[in-house]
């Protein structure tokens, strides 16, 4: 276990805030990461910052205080996706390394300011999902590196509800301009994918907006009508650098469907990879032949045992610490958003789109890997 420290903040305490806070606290039986060291809260609503801070016994400070700290090096910044790269601009301009919530920007031309202001200052850009660093999707990236699956011919991937109005207390922003399926939904099945099978080449897609309004379900807002601005369902072939093509569905206007979450073909086997949103699942394996059968691969690697959100920001903490590179880091997210705009662009514009942003395969979690030791 690692006795070097890196002392942290937090802007934004909504919803997501609790299960950060859980994984790096240790709580729910897991072993935190003692590597972060939470200086504050912060959040635009004071006492939202206040009650979070009160849950899990921390420091709420304000935002300019949590910028002028000299204990804190490492912001994360879990506000809404419209405010990521404002927020994660004044992060920087403070001296401050950032970790974002997905999507890393609202679109392209944002998430490329935010890396380009961050490289000028020497300082580093991390964003979720962190959720394929998870010891489900780090067996299922063994498997494919080991070659049982033959040479990758494809895959697919669905995610695909009725909407997060139904559960979520505050759920307009999923339907504002930075949200929808593909934007919200898109950073866990796309980085899954890159982690798997190394960057996209290009995209074709076709998109739709069924509704210009949406009544929200649930408490406390209920009734309450939303303004539909962004697309809310979507279709995209992936066409990747290595030759695969992986269907895409991300949607949030399907009542029900009996889709797994990912599968990758090869020519030799086809693998079943559980759900991106989450690190852990079943793995399973199905090698050629009418007489072969499904079967549980042994998840053998760390992290598949809980909801470890922040194991990414433990990554890159731990990166800044020992001067490695971090594997949920800027140049991964940015390539994510590419592809991601490329949807809309591919289905407004009737056309394949080049995906330009160069990246490379984070480097897998090592087997050993355990006690919140990156």
């Amino acid at each position: 276990m690692t006795s070097k420290r890196l002392g942290v903040g937090f802007i934004g305490t909504g919803n997501i805030s609790s299960a950060y806070l859980r994984a790096i606290t240790g709580h729910e039986n897991m072993a935190g990461f003692p590597v972060l060291d939470i200086k504050g809260l912060a959040d635009m609503r004071p006492e939202a910052s206040e009650a979070r801070a009160a849950e899990f016994g921390l420091k709420s400070m304000s935002i300019d205080e949590m910028l002028g700290s000299s204990e804190i090096q490492l912001i994360v910044n879990l506000t809404i996706p419209r405010a990521h790269v404002d927020v994660g601009l004044r992060a920087l301009a403070a001296g401050k390394h950032v970790y974002s919530e997905k999507p890393l920007g609202i679109n392209y031309a944002e998430g490329r300011k935010l890396l380009d202001a961050a490289n000028k200052a020497g300082l580093r850009i991390g964003s979720a999902p962190d959720t394929f660093l998870g010891g489900s999707h780090q067996q299922a990236r063994a498997v494919v590196d080991s070659g049982a699956l033959g040479q990758m011919v494809g895959g697919t991937g669905f995610f695909m509800c009725p909407g997060h109005e139904a559960w979520h207390p505050d759920p307009a922003f999923y339907y504002d301009i930075g949200g929808g399926p593909v934007l919200d939904m898109g950073p866990y099945y796309i980085t899954d994918l890159v982690n798997l099978l190394g960057p996209v080449a290009r995209v074709s897609a076709m998109a739709s907006q069924l509704r210009s309004q949406r009544p929200v379900l649930s408490e406390p807002k209920k009734g309450q009508i939303m303004d539909v601005k962004v697309d809310t369902h979507a279709t995209a072939s992936l066409g990747f650098a290595n030759g695969a093509i992986v269907q895409v569905g991300l949607s949030f206007d399907v009542a029900a469907h009996k889709h797994v979450p990912l599968e990758l073909y090869g020519t030799e086997a086809s693998l079943i990879v559980p759900d991106p949103n989450f690190f852990g699942g079943d793995v399973e394996i199905r090698k050629r032949g009418r007489d072969e059968a499904w079967t549980k691969v042994e998840v053998t690697q760390p992290y598949a045992d809980g909801n470890y959100r922040s194991l990414g920001v433990a990554d890159m903490a731990q990166g800044i610490l020992d001067n490695r590179p971090h594997r949920a880091n800027g140049d991964l997210a940015l390539h994510v958003l590419e592809v991601m705009e490329a949807f809309a662009t591919a289905s407004a514009e009737g056309r394949t789109v080049d995906i330009k942003t160069p990246v490379e395969r984070p480097e897998p979690l090592a087997t050993s890997l355990k006690g919140g030791r990156i």
